[in-house]
């Protein structure tokens, strides 16, 4: 089954550019994907992410650069002959069709015999788990059923790359995490090299061999999805990516002070002065016992938020509220009001310095 793309192949983007009326969307774009991996493109409304999944499906034409797919031009080849899976954020399902008939209907554009159209169509609902539902409409289908059909109608074509454009925006939380992981362990028992476009960090983190973070048509940082939260290249990239706690500092020698406490920095070539530092919510741990009378990290909570294993709490400061994230078992007895110390992680930090505009970040 599927043997045609359980290989993968290599996808290449060379400086793509492209300009609607003056708005350059994507400025020079670059990134190449090894065969059978799925790389995330990650960033705000804007970015340019969506664009770049459009360039690669030849939907629309690029003002600059190349698409490559397993080492052919494809530039200039329009879309209907790029052998591309597309999966959108709208499930796009034939009312009128079966399941099995929607899945079966892209191969009979691709001039696949009735036969074998029938066979790998059933494949595919099996491979989504969706057999059992494989002669109901779509309107009796659920939201995530409905995507399944898409993704299965996509991989029946045996497409060279897959692109995903928000596929899951329009589910609810639950079905959403459940369908991401499915999709993650249909394209790895594929091997089709996948394209996935996503504004939600824990999607892309969660499903990604690497994630791209996009801003204003530029790829801010690419890398495995632990580097790009423990060790992001940019400010933006940080704030973008988790949630990070922005406290005023003054960098001095290869360090920045923040509130009594030196923090090592990421770039150590960093020029003294006043700066803000970049401190995510586990480096910050929380004490109710000894001293809580006075001092630069002396607060009081205001607020629990549970989140099962670990739990957010935001202490304020006086001047400037912190977020920490603790386990849960060591959040129970951080009720609103009650007085505590906070410690800053010695972990190197990022640093920003003046309050850009997010598209000069």
């Amino acid at each position: 089954m599927m043997s045609t793309s359980r290989s993968g192949v290599e996808v290449r983007l060379e400086d793509l550019r492209r300009r609607y009326a003056g708005v350059t969307a994507l400025d020079g774009l670059s990134l190449t994907m090894a065969p059978g991996e799925l790389v995330a493109l990650l960033g705000p409304s804007g970015c340019g992410k969506t664009t770049a999944l459009r360039l690669v499906a030849g939907l629309e034409e690029a003002n600059g650069g190349r698409v490559v797919i397993g080492g052919e031009d494809v530039t200039n080849v329009p879309a209907n002959k790029r052998e591309i899976g597309m999966v959108f954020q709208a499930y796009s399902l034939f009312p009128h069709m079966t399941a099995m008939q929607n899945v079966a209907f892209g191969m009979q554009l691709h001039e696949v015999g009735t036969e074998e159209r029938r066979k790998r169509a059933g494949e595919m609902l099996e491979l989504v788990g969706l057999s059992a539902h494989a002669n109901k409409y779509a309107h009796q289908l659920s939201g995530g059923q409905q995507q399944r059909v898409a993704l299965a109608r996509a991989l029946a074509i045996e497409p060279k790359v897959l692109l995903l454009d928000e596929p899951l925006s329009a589910l609810d939380a639950k079905v959403r995490s459940r369908l991401r992981d499915e999709i993650r362990r249909v394209q790895l028992e594929v091997g089709t090299t996948t394209l996935f476009v996503t504004h939600d960090q824990e999607e892309a983190l969660a499903i990604a061999d690497r994630v791209g973070v996009m801003n204003a048509g530029r790829l801010e940082q690419l890398g495995p999805p632990t580097t790009i939260y423990s060790r992001p290249a940019t400010p933006f990239v940080a704030e973008f990516v988790g949630l990070t706690n922005r406290l005023p500092g003054v960098v001095k020698g290869r360090e920045v002070e923040v509130r009594g406490t030196r923090l090592p920095l990421v770039k150590p070539d960093s020029t003294d002065g006043p700066a803000i530092a970049l401190v995510r919510p586990e480096a910050v741990s929380v004490a109710a016992d000894g001293d809580v009378s006075s001092g630069p990290l002396i607060g009081t909570v205001i607020a629990t938020v549970f989140l099962g294993a670990t739990s957010r709490v935001t202490v304020d400061l006086g001047d400037i509220t912190v977020l920490a994230q603790l386990p849960t078992s060591d959040a129970v007895a951080l009720t609103a009001g009650t007085r505590v110390r906070l410690s800053l992680r010695t972990d190197p930090v990022l640093i920003a310095r003046d309050e850009k505009a997010p598209t000069e970040a």
